[in-house]
């Protein structure tokens, strides 16, 4: 079954959306379904938008028309050259909505700011000695103020509402300090009542994988398996752009902590692992045997997999330096012929980034 936790999993799946992103009332499929579109193609024509949508020419003229005049959409340049009227591209306008994303992980909190496209405009990390252990969480707060603030002012309505991405994993819960976790269920109600935006929530894995499905380098990509490699090792299947997760999610003990543990062992220092968007230092031996055992478990996912699902295509998403992903895919592909394996372009924060995607799915996309 779809997991359907709080928020929807799929970039693509709605719940509701306000028009002129505050009011209170629902947009129409056929805006959502072009929107939806533009996400996933930049740069395509009307005409384009109604040969892939099946909605007429005067209706997409209308659907784009209101949205360009509402700022959700942008206009290229005309391209010229062929026979018939200039056509004239169009995209997602970056600055047409914001939204803010929060991971809670095992060690530290991150919050990011994205545009409407994903690009990350803000972005703060708070280890747990700050962002768990008072009780109201002020320095948590404060760091979710400071991303809207970082925006213009005038831009603060354009703001689709905050994502936060929880883990939902038993064995990786019990990374978090028992203060964390005892304020998971209350966290949605006191963002949404200190800060004044919707919030929506969701599993932390599922909100990676639509990261990279509605951002990342699966924007084309209707049916893979995604691994997010973070302290362990986890997956969900995509099929026809939804992603799926049995009622009990599996983990595997073949992450970075387990790395960690190696390299500690031998008496390095292992800060580098931890630190977004730093390059790791060679590990040497460690690293290498690491990423054996790491493929040799994707492996084994993807071969039991294959029993049901003809499944040609990976995601590695992680938030582990892409060149050492590049490198476990490249593994993989050797290991498993006929295995497209990608590694993820999400590489700061792909689960703060995912949950950063929640408001937008829920309020301007479609199934």
């Amino acid at each position: 079954m779809p997991d359907m936790r709080f928020a929807p999993p799929n970039p693509l799946r709605i719940a509701d959306r306000a028009s002129g992103l505050n009011a209170v009332s629902v947009r129409s499929y056929n805006e959502r379904l072009v929107l939806s579109l533009l996400l996933q193609s930049k740069d395509i024509t009307r005409l384009e938008i109604g040969e892939r949508t099946g909605l007429s020419a005067q209706t997409v003229s209308v659907i784009v028309r209101s949205l360009e005049q509402e700022g959700l959409i942008a206009k290229g340049e005309a391209q010229r050259g062929r026979v018939g009227p200039p056509t004239v591209p169009l995209s997602l306008n970056p600055e047409g909505a914001y939204s803010v994303g929060i991971s809670v992980g095992h060690r530290q909190v991150e919050v990011v700011l994205v545009d409407f496209v994903g690009s990350i405009r803000s972005h703060a990390v708070l280890p747990y000695s700050a962002a768990a252990q008072d009780t109201n969480h002020p320095q948590f707060m404060s760091a979710i103020a400071k991303a809207i603030a970082d925006l213009p002012q005038h831009l603060h309505s354009r703001i689709a509402g905050i994502g936060l991405a929880l883990p939902g994993d038993e064995v990786e819960l019990e990374l978090t300090p028992k203060a964390a976790r005892e304020r998971f269920d209350a966290l949605q109600e006191e963002v949404e009542q200190e800060i004044g935006y919707p919030v929506y929530v969701q599993n932390d894995i599922t909100a990676a994988a639509g990261g990279e499905s509605m951002f990342g380098v699966a924007k084309h990509l209707s049916d893979y398996l995604f691994f997010y490699l973070g302290a362990r090792l986890h997956s969900r299947l995509v099929l026809n752009h939804q992603i799926y997760n049995t009622t009990g999610a599996v983990s595997f003990d073949v992450g970075i902590l387990r790395l960690e543990q190696e390299i500690t062992r031998q008496g390095r220092q292992t800060s580098e692992l931890w630190e977004r968007g730093a390059d790791w230092p060679s590990f040497g031996e460690a690293e290498i045997a690491w990423q054996r055992e790491l493929v040799g478990q994707m492996k084994s996912s993807i071969a039991a997999l294959k029993q049901f699902v003809p499944i040609t295509s990976v995601v590695l998403s992680s938030y582990a330096p892409q060149a050492v992903c590049k490198a476990i895919c490249r593994e993989l592909e050797q290991a498993m012929p006929g295995i497209a394996a990608i590694a993820g372009n999400i590489e700061r924060s792909p689960k703060a980034v995912g949950a950063a995607g929640l408001p937008f799915s829920s309020r301007f996309m479609v199934e």
